[in-house]
């Protein structure tokens, strides 16, 4: 299946791991994935830093994408909830780390989230 990303250049340039369009064409598998906390395995502990929380959701979609035969590189879409603005830059260099060059389309909002631990939540849809 192939994923098609389009950044057409009269758009402004994507910048921080994401393309502004993700095609996905011919027969397909489609992942939707609820929004990931970085809540441990308990259910209940948490890392307090986001460094923390972040990773830890990282390796859940990871678990996840895998359950499915999938990788991050089947990732179409992103989309990240900041519980504070100055979370962007540590997200954008996490983002780069788990992403490497797969871009997929991206959205991050910045709002409070629904508990109050929470640095981060992050939903995805992935394809093959």
């Amino acid at each position: 299946m192939p994923i098609i990303e389009h950044n057409p250049p009269a758009v402004f340039p994507p910048y921080r791991a994401y393309s502004h369009a993700v095609e996905v064409r011919g027969e397909s598998r489609l992942l939707f994935i609820s929004g990931l906390n970085g809540y441990e395995n308990d259910g209940k502990t948490m890392p307090e830093s986001f460094d923390g929380q972040a990773e830890l959701i990282w390796k859940h979609l990871a678990t996840i994408l895998a359950s499915a035969g999938m990788t991050v590189s089947n990732l179409v879409a992103l989309r990240t909830y900041l519980a504070d603005p100055k979370y962007d830059e540590a997200n954008g260099l996490m983002r780069l780390k788990h992403l490497g060059t797969h871009r997929p389309a991206s959205t991050v909002v910045c709002c409070r989230l629904l508990e109050p631990r929470w640095k981060l939540e992050v939903e995805a849809t992935a394809a093959t």
